[in-house]
């Protein structure tokens, strides 16, 4: 199996070069219509087709939000095949949002399903959820290494909901949250220029001072945009670790359509405020 540069890395360097955000692709029923298109497969393709082209060479990392694509059955999956490989051929990173999460060899099936290269849904990333036990996602980690993917693991996120269980205090007197950040940290010691397996932790949570957020990797953050936070709130929240942050927008850009080259300027828009506000914190941290 050959094996890529490690995600990590390659993020790095993308975020790098063209801001760092994530756009997500997040095709619902009531966007559809908002585009003028039928909410079926044809409708689907459309739209996303339509922001391949705006994104693909544009921003560092598209997201696509799985539930929406299989929703329409092995038709919509096609879909997202193609479009997973288009946007990968034009060098901009995959994080597939599908936040699976098993024990044993349906964890292992998973893996195989985005995080193999000969997969027809292999991305760069994949978000899991580690719920049923940290312990339980290895299968997911060891083949991300093999293949030189990532993972992104649901940490502390930003729906109101995921206070009973993340912010849950373990018999250590650490939170879950806490305690998934410190696996990550583990498994990221002494990679460089970053490690490949980061925390999807939101940007709308405030201060998060309490938190050892810097686990030398990439830390996905929803929340940006329709969901109320801004670029110029990251440093605030994120602190130290704002780097490293992958800014998620969604409906903040999606809403921009059915132009592609109006979708385009909304992201490079919102990558260009992200970039400002990062080295912004970077100029006050000296």
């Amino acid at each position: 199996m050959s094996v890529l540069e490690p995600f990590g890395a390659r993020l790095r360097r993308v975020m790098d070069e063209r801001g760092p955000l994530c756009v997500g692709i997040d095709p619902h029923a009531a966007l559809l219509s908002s585009w003028g298109l039928n909410d079926d497969v044809a409708g689907l393709e459309t739209f996303t087709r339509t922001a391949v082209e705006a994104f693909a060479d544009t921003v560092a990392v598209v997201k696509p939000q799985m539930a929406f694509f299989e929703r329409f059955g092995s038709r919509g999956v096609a879909v997202l095949e193609r479009a997973v490989a288009d946007l990968r051929a034009a060098g901009t990173l995959v994080v597939m949002d599908a936040k699976r999460g098993d024990i044993g060899s349906t964890m292992a099936a998973y893996a195989q399903t985005f995080l193999h290269k000969d997969a027809p849904l292999f991305s760069d990333a994949l978000t899991v959820s580690p719920y049923l036990g940290y312990g339980s996602l290895k299968p997911a980690v060891d083949l991300a290494r093999e293949t030189g993917a990532g993972l992104f693991v649901l940490a502390l996120t930003s729906n109101p909901e995921g206070g009973e269980v993340q912010h849950a205090v373990r018999a250590d007197g650490r939170n879950v949250g806490a305690t998934m950040l410190g696996h990550l940290a583990e498994e990221n010691a002494g990679e460089s220029p970053m490690g490949s397996f980061g925390a999807v932790v939101g940007a709308t949570l405030g201060d998060l001072s309490s938190y050892a957020l810097d686990i030398n990797g990439p830390l996905l953050a929803p929340g940006i945009g329709a969901q109320g936070a801004t670029a110029a709130d990251l440093p605030a929240v994120f602190g130290a670790a704002v780097r490293n942050v992958v800014p998620n927008v969604s409906r903040g850009v999606l809403k921009a359509g059915p132009s592609a080259s109006a979708l385009r300027d909304a992201a490079v828009r919102f990558a260009d405020e992200v970039r400002e506000a990062v080295a912004g914190a970077d100029t006050d941290a000296k």
